[in-house]
């Protein structure tokens, strides 16, 4: 199974980028986190509205066929670091590639959104997308390493 991270924005800070292949390395071959970002639209003239959609077509675009959608959102599931490596589990038996995906500075598009399988919070706080992305690289990690009790979860 593959874990897709789909984001919009293309250039990070360094360091996040470094900590987000720090975590996507440490994935098994039998469950690969490979990111595919995309343009975030030029801010200037459009409406939220027209940004949202047209950030969500170039989503839809670079998102593989049949994938699991689970929109990051802040409506979404909260989970615990168990209660991920469960869910992660049954996606696993589904067989099934998981998109994870993180809206630009404006969010989903609320038709992008009608279209997510689930959704999941990563936090009440609001977080800068480059933070976003290495901490759902790690969540899943940690998960990974729950499920095969790899010592690197502790309770």
């Amino acid at each position: 199974m593959k874990l897709w991270l789909l984001a919009v924005g293309l250039r990070q800070p360094a360091w996040a980028d470094a900590a987000y292949a720090d975590f996507a390395k440490r994935f098994p071959p039998e469950l690969k986190l490979e990111l595919k970002a995309v343009k975030a639209e030029t801010r200037g003239s459009k409406t939220t509205a027209q940004l949202m959609a047209a950030e969500a077509e170039r989503l839809t675009v670079a998102m593989p066929k049949g994938v699991r959608r689970v929109i990051l959102d802040e409506r979404g599931e909260h989970r615990t670091s168990a209660q991920l490596a469960e869910r992660l589990k049954a996606w696993m038996n589904d067989g099934r590639d998981v998109a994870l995906i993180i809206g630009g500075p404006d969010g989903l598009a609320p038709e992008f959104k009608a279209t997510a399988d689930e959704s999941l919070r990563l936090s009440d706080l609001t977080l800068p997308h480059a933070l976003a992305r290495v901490l759902l690289a790690e969540a899943f990690y940690r998960a990974w390493t729950l499920l095969s009790n790899h010592p690197y979860h502790r309770e």
